[in-house]
């Protein structure tokens, strides 16, 4: 039986050195918030006394997200990912969630299936330097701007009623992190959309972005392209989002990587033609 335990702060070298391996865009903010929303979901794995692997699961009220199952490369083939899953699965089991999603990389997607979880949707990474797409942020009735307080009771509304999912912890976190990095597009007094980013790593990750309609979304993201010109940007959202395609082409982004939205238990019925950008394979 390979043993698991709760990780603290002392892990976050282990976390970096994990997510580097694998190419990923975690930083140690990144990891302080995983341990800040919930503690109780931070899972390292040991092997002989020495930690190897690492899971995350993050509960939304009935809805718990996995992410960051990482194996020390050495490690892989020993079923260290398979315990840490079992693990995570049993966590938000115990968290009261009936649902528990996750997006799969290719290298995942067969445990995750052997383990109970179905296909949603595809995602696809679109990468590269930032280039300029024209500026739509203010139109004789849409109008983008930088967020206030005043602005996150309908910024969760809508997030929730496009994911299905109550992330409030998790944006309210983020936007008291970045608060410059939070803008909403309002039309005719009323929000439409709203966009946040945060450091990466390796590149700047666009997304959480929600708009309601697709002028929103285009005015959102063509805004968070404009502004970040020359500065190497991820942005994630699903596959079949033409809108999204369209606009991350011409800003010379590339497809770099898919992933796979997967779900355990009760089907989340989130509105991904909304979802113009996600929150990045951690949170949804």
């Amino acid at each position: 039986m390979i043993p698991i335990r709760l990780m603290t702060a002392e892990d976050l070298p282990l976390g970096m050195r994990l997510k580097s391996q694998a190419g990923w865009n975690q930083t140690p903010a990144d990891w302080r918030r995983f341990l800040a929303m919930q503690p109780e979901g931070c899972l390292v794995a040991e092997l002989d006394g020495v930690a190897v692997g690492t899971a995350v699961v993050t509960a939304f009220e009935a809805v718990a997200l996995i992410s960051m199952v990482l194996v020390e490369q050495e490690h892989r083939g020993r079923g260290v990912g398979k315990a840490l899953m079992n693990r995570a699965i049993q966590v938000a089991e115990e968290l009261g969630c009936r649902t528990i999603r996750l997006d799969a990389t290719p290298l995942g997607r067969p445990l995750y299936e052997a383990l109970g979880f179905v296909a949603q949707y595809g995602l696809t990474r679109y990468a590269g330097m930032s280039g300029a797409v024209g500026d739509p942020s203010t139109t004789a009735s849409l109008v983008v701007r930088f967020s206030g307080f005043e602005d996150i009771n309908a910024i969760l509304t809508m997030d929730a009623a496009v994911t299905g999912t109550q992330r409030g912890k998790f944006l309210t976190r983020l936007f008291a992190e970045e608060p410059s990095a939070v803008r909403v597009a309002q039309r005719d007094g009323r929000i439409a959309g709203y966009f946040a980013f945060r450091p990466g790593s390796d590149a700047l990750q666009l997304g959480p972005c929600i708009a309601l309609t697709d002028e929103a979304g285009i005015a959102l993201l063509t805004d968070a392209l404009s502004r970040y010109i020359g500065s190497r940007v991820y942005w994630d959202f699903p596959s079949s989002h033409s809108g999204a395609v369209a606009l991350a082409k011409s800003a010379g982004l590339s497809a770099q990587r898919q992933l796979l939205r997967m779900c355990r238990g009760e089907a989340v019925n989130d509105d991904d033609a909304r979802l113009w950008a996600s929150s990045g394979p951690e949170l949804g």
